[in-house]
């Protein structure tokens, strides 16, 4: 048995993840950590799974309602996908089998705030939760916990649930230990303000404390975390970070930033990890991180002595990265911050803190619409995640993506997007190849000039020819063809591309 279950009472509630899982049953809400494939519980969602199965071959139900940070990985979401395990699942996921169960209509899916879920858990909008199963690093000898690698909203699920399952995996590093800042917001009527100033601000514990009596199980595991290794930087991608960096540089020519007070938030993915290669080349000293994630860029930048903080929710790393932040934990717990997901994404600290948030997208229109979450308006790619907490409330907002996907079948910026997750109110600036839309100030028919100078040059006719057969209308402050606004989309619905 291993040493980190120190708590005497919990080392006798050690079993397989097989005899755990049967304390999951059908219909039953169940929380379980994890966040970008981080912290996730380790062999009992392929445990219940296999219950699942089990169960249907007898010709009986079993399904959940699950709940995590936000996503996980194939081990998790894709295992319970594939056995029919679930029937709703909220609030983030990006699991291609699981995506395709949500589109074909054999399992719902609430697209949530990440900010916004540990709170509804709280008020009980989701009725009873009844298992929790959280990954940990250690139990200390008082039932305390270490929070390994992503604390998401594990604070919120241990305290509501009935019944708690703890996975200790001696894959995380003990050197954890002193990373986290738990801190729990009350419900409202009981609030006071999120003591948080500066970045590095710590306003809580480094453990979670628990009900102990509430624990039923507790499962050991050594496996590693599973996430995808991050691309090297193409073409496309150090043009999107060069004109990012433009635009911070014209921040700092106008007054507005300074070299040393440049507090980033960025959104998980290949661009955003090119614009952090890019920093490190820059004038930009002393930066720091309130996000969600800490990236192999932000470990990168810390190397270098570019960034002195961090503060987030989870890693989301390489394998590689993985393993050097196991072997360095104890290094970079000078620097790095993980808190829970209410916080790191919490609206009041962001608004005070004045960052600069950059998230990925699908799609964005002429106006400034921006659809982060679905591929022609109805097929769900992923979910919100964060970008809504961060857009909403950063001192400016900013999205980045290339100009053209499928091999330039399809356009990002097109007349009106299917779907809106963040209005033409919160989007400040859009970034592709070809530049950069500085959208603050601007009444809609400027921002439509600003767009289209980014889209990719074959697509700009199409976009102008749009604008001037919708500028023949009647109403001018907002432009449109009703007749035509989705021109693009049905295009690609029906020939396979956007272009004529």
């Amino acid at each position: 048995m291993s040493d980190r279950i120190a708590h005497p009472g919990l080392r006798a509630k050690v079993m397989t993840a097989d005899e755990a899982a049967t304390f999951v049953n059908d219909g039953d809400l169940v929380g379980m950590s994890g966040f970008t494939g981080a912290g996730y519980p380790k062999v009992l969602p392929t445990a219940i799974a296999k219950r699942a199965k089990e169960f249907h071959d007898r010709g009986d139900s079993f399904s959940i309602s699950l709940l995590t940070g936000a996503s996980t990985s194939a081990e998790l979401d894709g295992e319970l996908a594939e056995a029919d395990a679930v029937k709703f699942r909220a609030p983030y996921q990006s699991d291609p089998i699981m995506r395709d169960k949500i589109n074909s209509g054999q399992m719902k899916y609430a697209d949530i705030h990440l900010s916004h879920l540990g709170m509804m858990v709280q008020e009980g909008f989701f009725g009873k939760m009844d298992v929790a199963i959280v990954e940990v690093t250690k139990i200390l000898e008082d039932g305390r916990i270490v929070p390994s690698s992503s604390v998401g909203n594990n604070v919120e699920y241990l305290d509501a649930a009935d019944k708690i399952i703890l996975g200790v995996n001696s894959w995380q590093s003990e050197e954890l230990e002193g990373m986290h800042d738990i801190y729990r917001i009350p419900l409202p009527g009981h609030r006071q303000p999120i003591p948080i100033t500066e970045v590095g601000d710590r306003i809580g514990s480094p453990y979670i404390d628990i009900d102990v009596s509430k624990v039923v199980a507790v499962v050991e595991t050594d496996s590693p975390d599973r996430n995808a290794p991050f691309k090297p930087a193409d073409e496309t991608s150090k043009k999107i970070a060069g004109y990012f960096l433009d635009f911070l540089e014209g921040e700092v020519r106008a007054g507005r930033l300074s070299y040393d007070r440049y507090i980033m938030q960025s959104g998980v993915g290949n661009v955003p990890n090119a614009v952090m290669a890019g920093l490190l080349d820059s004038k930009f000293e002393n930066i720091t991180a309130y996000t969600e994630v800490i990236q192999d860029g932000m470990l990168d930048l810390i190397d270098a002595g570019k960034m002195s903080v961090a503060s987030a929710t989870s890693f989301s790393l390489s394998p590689e990265y993985a393993e050097k932040m196991n072997r360095e934990a104890k290094r970079y717990r000078e620097n790095i911050i993980l808190r829970p997901q209410q916080v790191s994404n919490h609206p009041e600290v962001i608004r005070r803190l004045g960052l600069i948030a950059t998230n990925g997208m699908i799609e964005a229109d002429i106006y400034g619409n921006i659809n982060s979450t679905n591929v022609i308006g109805s097929r769900v790619m992923n979910g919100i995640g964060g970008s809504g907490d961060f857009t909403r409330n950063a001192y400016i907002s900013s999205f980045i993506s290339p100009a053209v996907a499928k091999g330039g079948a399809l356009s990002a910026i097109v007349p009106y997007v299917t779907h809106t997750d963040h209005t033409e109110h919160d989007v400040m600036v859009v970034i592709t190849e070809h530049g950069y839309a500085d959208l603050r100030g601007l009444a809609p028919r400027d921002r439509a000039e600003k767009m289209i100078a980014i889209a990719a040059p074959e697509y700009r006719p199409l976009l102008e020819e749009y604008v001037d057969r919708a500028g023949q209308g009647e109403f001018l402050q907002t432009p449109h063809e009703l007749a035509h606004v989705f021109d693009f989309q049905k295009r690609f619905v029906e020939t396979g591309s956007m272009l004529k």
